[in-house]
């Protein structure tokens, strides 16, 4: 094939490999050459074996030439957050009181991705604890940039052409801000849709497997072999596919209406990203309308804060006891707050959300999504993670959403456009957010 291997879509990849254009181990050779090159500036990768990675290609090159099944991402490499355990690779969370931690099993998501004919590329860097404590990775666009968290080799890897897909999680907005500072397609889906048996507990109210990719369809790819029922999570639910391609490749039966909403917290824009979000709204036009949201929705930010930093405080309680030497600064102090909070005050943010999320219906009964910015602004430097605020509001009401990188903002970085949608409809909202992409940037 005449594009570079490395940088073929996982769309792409996986047709060539079905069609026997292009072998998995050839892929992943290719992947590993890129890695090769750029790994020592954006420092992406927690743990990556060469010989393990390549094995893993022939054995799908193998079932292939044998006859056998194979599944949509036959012999596709993908990066894992190195809080998601892997039966063959160290799982360390980012911390070194986990060093060396090597689980007995694999994860719910990267047993799906085995059966689906996935390579297990390696273990992408996460924030310490899946925190907001920066790492070591670096932005591929600018490396004196953060690459956001707490997914950010996950997010790093995609975009520097590493590796065509990788999975990460999301608390707050850890999914969709690093897409937003990487320049890359970032999902997280409406909560508990993926299992998330085997991966770093933070927040069983919150926490939700996110996905990260180059383009729509590639998400799609990924996400359509996620979804199921899992009796080791308990807020999974059996639930009909939701044909994830093929609804990203159909045309809406009439053009998406999008609401935009500044929310509570848009003075924490800057001034760059606040005209960007203004001249969008103007050319979208008639298909976009600026709507208030309900009072009632101002507490959303403090509950989710509450949410977040009470079931961190719980579920890291262990590390606190044996570790709090050498958890850093900001971990203590947050789990401080945590470990502070009354039982009061949680039981009401978490009695809430049902009443905050009936708060969209009337908005999801007139539009197809809500849009607003990914980020506050582009990439802070390294020193930090970035905020969070403008995915909060989303992680709490469990809605699904998608970070689209059509825009740039300050120093040509990326300035990511973040669509929202009604829990579960998560197919549909892919499929709006490709509309909104060929409406404002056609490829």
């Amino acid at each position: 094939m005449s594009v570079e291997l490395s940088q073929l879509s996982a769309t792409q990849a996986a047709q060539a490999i079905a069609d026997g254009l292009i072998s998995s181990e050839q892929l992943v050779q290719a992947c590993l050459d890129r890695i090769r090159e750029s790994e020592p500036q954006v420092q992406a990768w927690q743990f990556l074996d060469e010989k393990l990675a390549l094995a893993q290609a022939r054995a799908r090159d193998q079932d292939r030439a044998e006859g056998r099944a194979i599944g949509v991402l036959h012999g596709i490499p993908i990066g894992i957050k190195d809080i998601i355990d892997t039966d063959d690779m160290p799982t360390e969370d980012g911390t070194s009181l986990h060093a060396g931690r090597t689980p007995a099993n694999d994860a719910t998501v990267v047993a799906l991705l085995r059966a689906a004919g996935a390579v297990i590329m390696g273990k992408t860097v996460t924030t310490e604890l899946a925190n907001m404590t920066p790492g070591k990775t670096r932005n591929p666009q600018n490396l004196e940039r953060s690459p956001g968290g707490s997914s950010s080799g996950s997010a790093a890897a995609v975009a520097a052409g590493m590796v065509p897909l990788a999975i990460g999680t999301q608390t707050s907005g850890s999914v969709i801000r690093p897409a937003a500072y990487c320049g890359v397609y970032g999902f997280k889906p409406t909560h508990g849709l993926i299992s998330r048996h085997g991966i770093l507990k933070l927040s069983r109210t919150l926490d939700t497997v996110g996905l990260f990719a180059r383009n729509l369809e590639d998400l799609a790819l990924l996400a359509d072999p996620l979804i199921m029922h899992d009796e080791k999570d308990f807020d999974t639910r059996p639930r009909a596919r939701m044909q994830f391609p093929a609804m990203v490749r159909s045309e809406p039966p009439l053009p998406p209406s999008l609401a935009f909403v500044k929310t509570e917290v848009w003075d924490r824009a800057d001034e760059t990203t606040q005209q960007a979000f203004a001249e969008l709204i103007e050319e979208l036009g008639e298909r976009c309308k600026i709507i208030e949201l309900p009072t009632s929705l101002k507490v959303a930010w403090e509950f989710q804060r509450i949410i977040a930093e009470a079931e961190t405080a719980f579920n890291l309680d262990l590390e606190w006891q044996k570790g709090q030497s050498v958890l850093s600064p900001s971990l203590r102090e947050r789990l401080e707050r945590g470990r502070s909070t009354s039982a009061l005050s949680y039981q009401k943010a978490v009695a809430a959300i049902p009443k905050l999320i009936a708060e969209f219906d009337e908005v999801f009964d007139s539009f197809d999504a809500v849009i607003t910015p990914s980020t506050t602004g582009t990439a802070p430097g390294l020193d930090s993670t970035g905020d969070p605020v403008f995915c909060a509001l989303w992680s709490l009401l469990g809605m699904p959403a998608v970070n689209l990188p059509f825009m740039t903002g300050v120093d040509n970085m990326p300035l990511g456009v973040q669509l929202v949608g009604a829990r579960l409809m998560d197919a549909r909202l892919l499929r709006t957010a490709k509309w909104l992409q060929q409406r404002v940037a056609p490829s």
